[in-house]
């Protein structure tokens, strides 16, 4: 490694990652390092999509859903989980 990146944890995070490295007997900084690998590829993964269903729209590929229709659809569907709950 060329260089490296010093992290600030509180004291209750720096207190869970030792206690799984001890665990696990695996080093704290093997730990963070694919803990923050993962996290990343989640995040590029989730801003490839975003960026994908923007241009999407912006061509017209895809067309917006009208908050109105979001919001009653979920809404029919919360009234129809409590049904289904109270008649079992």
């Amino acid at each position: 490694m060329l260089g490296g990146m010093e992290v600030h944890f509180t004291a209750d995070t720096e207190q869970k990652l030792k206690d799984l490295a001890t665990r696990t007997g695996r080093a704290t900084e093997d730990l963070v390092e694919d803990a923050t690998a993962v996290y990343v590829d989640e995040l590029l993964q989730a801003r490839e999509t975003l960026d994908r269903r923007y241009d999407e729209l912006k061509s017209g590929k895809v067309k917006p859903i009208p908050a109105e229709e979001v919001e009653a659809y979920f809404r029919n569907k919360s009234t129809a989980a409590r049904r289904a709950r109270s008649r079992a």
